[in-house]
């Protein structure tokens, strides 16, 4: 198989983002002004696939950081049932891609009427989602042929992460979003072959992850299941115990997403308990000791960190699809846009 449009768009990743840091800037701060002023008592987020992991993503960090209350929202409430949501003085995120969902834009229309500040994540300010948005935010991730999404992922969740940052004026957390082309160049090019090589033959798997980098998680299962037609679920380490574990037997793949924050201590001891019970681990953490490390690029902060994961992992899938002869950039059943009503 020749180079995939998933290959060249991982890879430039990096240039996605220095586009994004470019040109998106003003744009980012007036919202978070925008915001500023409104003083929001809660977000409220509408998205769908991996979009909808950009906006977990979001949620971690909101609350993290800034102290708000985020909830995921159905666009169906709206778009299916007509219901209206009492969300006055609230403010509303919705992201996707493409910008043209009539259930997002429905739901962001409905918001808006009902006196949120609305803001969208979109590659195409000519969509429907940015028509309905009081403010409209251009990823800056330019074309992307792959059915995959990877870069647009990736400039979504960091528009996300980057807005709150100018909401709550964290320089430090600006400085790392601002490093972030180098480290992500760093991260594509990371060694994760021996994760790779485990699944060329696997037929099912787990992916853990625990607070911000549990939504990367998230993203790593949708990626398995349609770029390498591989059955996985993602778990938070905290659920995983749960009763999942009853199906792991000895060589079950298990991925462990671990940052060097709060939470690492608590998933990797999950991820040592797992391995116990006969499944083969690998982390991206080096305080597991019966786990394959896989090589971390850090970024300068914790909440950034779950960034570069997904781009090593990005760089990794797409290498364990072609061996597996399945086409990347065109799944099966799938197509780059879907229309949900």
């Amino acid at each position: 198989m020749t180079e995939t449009h998933m290959r060249r768009e991982v890879l430039e990743i990096p240039d996605a983002v220095e586009r994004l840091l470019t040109h998106g800037g003003d744009a980012i701060r007036g919202a978070a002004e925008a915001l500023r002023a409104r003083d929001p008592a809660f977000f409220v987020t509408v998205a769908r696939g991996s979009s909808d992991h950009a906006a977990t993503y979001f949620k971690y960090v909101a609350e993290i950081l800034a102290g708000l209350p985020v909830a995921s929202v159905g666009p169906s409430v709206a778009s299916i049932y007509g219901a209206r949501l009492k969300v006055k003085g609230a403010a509303c995120l919705a992201v996707s891609q493409s910008g043209m969902s009539p259930d997002i834009v429905a739901m962001v229309r409905m918001m808006q009427e009902e006196g949120a500040l609305t803001v969208g994540l979109t590659n195409h300010l000519d969509s429907r989602l940015a028509e309905v948005s009081d403010h409209a935010l251009a990823l800056h991730a330019g074309p992307e042929l792959s059915v995959a999404a990877t870069k647009t992922f990736v400039n979504s969740a960091i528009a996300g992460v980057w807005l709150l940052a100018e909401l709550v004026q964290d320089d430090l957390l600006r400085a790392a979003i601002h490093g972030l082309p180098q480290a992500l160049a760093d991260a594509v090019a990371a060694d994760w072959s021996p994760l790779a090589a485990e699944l060329q033959t696997t037929d099912s798997l787990y992916c853990l992850g625990r607070g911000p980098v549990f939504a990367f998680s998230n993203e790593a299962a949708l990626k398995f299941k349609e770029t390498c037609q591989l059955h996985a679920e993602s778990y938070s380490s905290a659920e995983v115990l749960h009763g999942p574990v009853s199906i792991v037997e000895r060589g079950f793949p298990v991925i462990a997403l671990a940052v060097q924050d709060a939470a690492q201590s608590a998933l990797i001891d999950v991820a040592e308990q797992v391995a116990a019970k006969g499944a083969k681990v690998f982390t991206t953490s080096r305080k597991a000791t019966t786990a394959t490390a896989l090589p971390a690029v850090r970024t300068g902060h914790p909440l950034t960190d779950p960034i570069s994961l997904i781009a090593s992992f990005y760089a990794m899938v797409e290498q364990v699809a072609v061996a597996r002869g399945v086409n990347p950039d065109a799944p099966r059943h799938l197509r780059k846009v879907t229309e949900t009503t």
